[in-house]
């Protein structure tokens, strides 16, 4: 399929979805982040869904694997993880990941303006164990397969067109991707302890079939300066994060969050938020877990995505089960627990496009298992 056909459509309105709602104020985290009071408030008693929520919230669920969602014939995938919202006419939609291994892929779910749900549908399939991904500012949305020399794959997520592989994004085990649109770049975790993090430099904008795949390198510090060097062979014949001397290796790279001229990253393995300041060509820590005063609120780091009021939203895997905020003024705190589902993991936050509803996955759910995977949907006063 030729590229051009593929955006067809899309290009206008999915600019808004990747980044329109999502642009984060420029705060400047100078230290790590430490406890404090949430700017939301305290959590209050489970509701019915077993969510902890502060005042003024209330939660849903959209969707339970093995089950028909609500209103369509579609049955929702086992495992559900990482995730993004698009526009769609005066609507909405949510994507999410299958991370199973073999089968994987991706689905999502078509939301009018009044929030009930009006479709659900495949739109990728035959992969294996998509983790993470991120969207694109021309409308679609990036699957990362998490296995050794595991492939991205650029998909619609309106149901239209056929999801395409990117191989000259490297082959690795992919975990998240941010579009840096300033730039033309798109930034890439890689999920193993001693991974890499990486940017693709398209040849064109708007168009992955082509162009460089290059690794940061920096020293062994956790704040100082950063280069990229290109990596000389993407199909990862040997291990791209072997192949370049001078990269800086993470332990268990996750989620990443463009915004604004910054780039955040969570690695799971040192429980860490990393921010790299792109003008400065710097890199510090937002977050570590072992440096704050008294007990992390946040543990497990793994999913991240940004709120407009500025504030960063961070998905424990394992841990409390809760989803943190970090605040421009540099305070960490929960944000939102789920009870009884300590066999599980926090996948795939992501807003709405008007930033008034926040969409994650608990993968395993109650069971443990990954056909016990819930998808949900809170509400509520997010700060704008």
């Amino acid at each position: 399929m030729e590229r051009r056909s593929f955006l067809r459509g899309t290009v206008v309105s999915g600019s808004a979805a990747a980044f329109g709602f999502t642009l984060m104020r420029g705060a400047a985290y100078a230290a790590p982040a430490q406890p404090g009071p949430s700017p939301y408030g305290p959590l209050n008693s489970p509701d019915s869904n077993g969510i902890r929520l502060p005042d003024g919230f209330g939660s849903r669920v959209v969707a339970r694997s093995g089950q028909t969602v609500g209103g369509t014939s579609y049955v929702w995938h086992r495992a559900p993880d990482g995730g993004a919202c698009f526009p769609s006419g005066s609507g909405w939609i949510y994507v999410s990941n299958s991370e199973v291994n073999p089968g994987g892929g991706a689905s999502a779910l078509r939301f009018n303006s009044s929030g009930s749900i009006t479709g659900a549908y495949r739109i990728l399939s035959g992969t294996r164990q998509n983790c993470a991904g991120g969207a694109m500012p021309w409308g679609t949305w990036l699957s990362c397969e998490e296995v050794d020399r595991g492939y991205v794959y650029e998909t619609d997520p309106y149901g239209t067109n056929a999801a395409v592989r990117r191989a000259a994004m490297g082959r690795f085990k992919h975990e998240a991707a941010a579009a840096d649109p300033q730039r033309e770049v798109v930034y890439l975790t890689e999920d193993v302890g001693n991974g890499c993090f990486y940017r693709f430099v398209p040849d064109t904008w708007g168009d992955l079939s082509s162009g460089r795949l290059q690794v940061l390198t920096a020293g062994s510090g956790t704040s100082g300066s950063f280069g990229w060097a290109d990596v000389p062979d993407p199909s990862g014949s040997t291990a791209t994060r072997y192949q370049v001397s001078a990269a800086k290796h993470f332990d268990g790279g996750e989620g990443c969050h463009y915004a604004d001229g910054v780039v955040w990253f969570t690695t799971k393995g040192d429980g860490r938020v990393w921010r790299l300041n792109l003008a400065a060509s710097t890199y510090e820590l937002a977050y570590d877990d072992s440096l704050v005063g008294g007990s992390a609120p946040l543990t497990g780091v793994d999913n991240i995505t940004g709120a407009s009021g500025g504030d960063l939203f961070v998905a424990e895997d394992g841990g409390n089960m809760e989803i943190c905020v970090i605040t421009p003024d540099e305070v960490v705190a929960p944000f939102l627990r789920i009870d009884g589902q300590s066999g599980s993991e926090i996948c795939g936050p992501a807003f709405s496009p008007d930033g008034t509803r926040l969409y994650f996955s608990s993968q395993r759910g109650t069971s443990g298992s990954s056909s016990g995977g819930i998808t949900y949907e809170v509400t509520g006063p997010f700060r704008s």
